[in-house]
């Protein structure tokens, strides 16, 4: 699954016919591969028995890309390097990136006041893109992120969004930025300085149970990772963020007028965010229905039996976020756009198991604090000024790869909001 165009229509198709747990012989590798699409077999893969799993099927591409980071390593690497990055991500720590947040916003939608003026329509898939990876690498980076773009010419990152497809080119180029990194660190150690980024909180880091700093192969694969995990995700959840509300008009209409009773939409606390539960729906909605990571593989270590099927050791598994949050046995019209459905306070689509956008248990995304305050922050300063028009013709058609993206950019026209 995700080597092929099809991939994604495949799997759903396969579903559709063979229930909530069936098996695909895979000829080229010669094993089986096992898809489950229930709550009580992906509650027991993910937490309750996630010790007799390690990551599955496709592993391999992902680490010529990221090398060992978090998203790859296993065993006593992987928990050395959770216990060390998960505090950078608490919530009171990432509420103060709001100003990295607002400037990134702000001066991405500076020039839209002109491109508005002007009628030009903007392609809101690149302009996320773009937005993402400002934020990332500022987040990562500090003020030290002209020092980089100084020793290159150029933003040395960039090839993430100018560059669509992750094949082997792509994931040695982009490994190649490594050394980059590495004379960075030592640049900063060399001068002692304080640096309140990713970067240097990731380098301040000590592990708890050795009191030892984070070596710098992993510091190096960690930088690399929260790039590309931390760029990608995101835009692909702004991306259809904005597609569906200018597709639901009263959706949007909603969600201005939250957004229009704050007094400022400046220096939003983590709290703050969490109180603007229409907007937070908005993008859980686009999050089940377009999950950035359509697909979850893991395999296991010794047999285990899922919904009375033995599955025997060394056997690829596969879940997906994509075919659980649209399924009809859990979700009331699942192909709709219903924010307020997160807005029940008698139902826990997490605790059910139907809602894994961030994945879960122990190796849920370990940021998935900071993309949620991120997009808020985003969405809230963005639709407080603007209305964005889709103009293409029907739905977006999507590409199902590393992740879940549109297949082609989707094109808006800006509207400014007027002001009362």
């Amino acid at each position: 699954m995700g080597a092929t165009p099809d991939s994604l229509q495949r799997l759903v198709t396969a579903a559709s016919i063979s229930g909530d747990i069936f098996r695909i012989h895979a000829p080229g590798r010669g094993s089986d591969t096992w898809i489950i699409n229930n709550p009580a077999d992906i509650k027991r893969v993910l937490v309750t028995n996630h010790h007799n799993y390690t990551k599955g099927i496709g592993l391999d591409r992902v680490k010529i890309l990221l090398g060992n980071g978090i998203m790859t390593s296993e065993g006593s690497l992987w928990r050395s390097q959770r216990r060390m990055i998960q505090p950078l991500f608490h919530r009171k720590l990432v509420e103060q990136f709001v100003s990295l947040i607002e400037q990134a916003v702000d001066e991405r939608t500076v020039h839209w006041q002109a491109l508005a003026q002007a009628g030009t329509i903007i392609n809101i898939t690149e302009e996320m893109s773009e937005l993402t990876l400002d934020i990332v690498v500022r987040s990562i980076f500090g003020r030290d992120l002209e020092w980089l773009t100084a020793r290159t010419g150029v933003l040395p990152f960039q090839m993430v969004t100018d560059e669509s497809a992750r094949d082997l080119q792509f994931a040695y180029k982009f490994r190649s930025l490594t050394r980059l990194v590495g004379e960075l660190v030592a640049k900063r150690r060399a001068a002692q300085e304080e640096h309140f980024d990713l970067l240097g909180m990731m380098m301040a880091a000590r592990d708890k149970e050795t009191g030892k700093p984070m070596p710098d192969r992993e510091l190096l694969d960690e930088t690399m990772t929260l790039i590309v995990a931390g760029h990608e995700t995101t835009a692909s959840s702004l991306n259809f963020v904005w597609y569906l509300l200018a597709t639901h008009p009263q959706a949007a209409a909603r969600l201005h007028a939250e957004i229009d009773a704050l007094p400022s939409v400046s220096n939003l606390s983590f709290q703050d965010t969490e109180n603007l539960r229409y907007t937070q729906a908005v993008i859980q909605e686009a999050m089940r229905l377009y999950p950035p990571g359509w697909v979850l593989t893991r395999r296991t270590i010794e047999a285990d039996i899922l919904s009375g099927f033995t599955i025997p050791a060394g056997t690829d598994v596969m879940l997906s976020p994509y075919l659980i949050q649209r399924h009809t046995d859990h979700w009331e019209s699942p192909e709709e756009f219903r924010p307020e459905r997160f807005l029940d306070p008698k139902r826990d689509p997490r605790a059910e198991w139907v809602y894994i956008p961030f994945a879960a248990g122990p190796r849920h995304c370990v940021g998935e604090n900071l993309a949620m305050y991120e997009m808020t922050v985003h969405v809230a300063r963005v639709a407080r000024d603007w209305c964005l028009e889709y103009v293409d013709e029907g739905p977006v058609e999507l590409e199902a790869a590393i992740n879940l993206r549109s297949r082609r950019g989707i094109k808006m026209r800006l509207v400014a909001r007027a002001k009362d």
